[in-house]
């Protein structure tokens, strides 16, 4: 039961990640060039891409 709610959560958790990457795309485009800083947003997709592929997993 708990494994299913756990599941969901990171899915849930994992889709927002995409969407703030999508919509930071822009965002993180301009501080690269312009101001050199670069913003992780990929990693965190990464990350939570991978803890939910081992949720579903188990």
């Amino acid at each position: 039961m708990f494994d299913r709610i756990r599941t969901a959560a990171l899915f849930g958790l994992h889709q927002a990640t995409v969407a703030a990457g999508i919509s930071l795309f822009p965002v993180a485009v301009f501080a690269r060039q312009r101001l050199g800083i670069n913003v992780p947003v990929g990693r965190l997709v990464e990350t939570t891409t991978e803890a939910f592929e081992t949720a579903a997993e188990e």
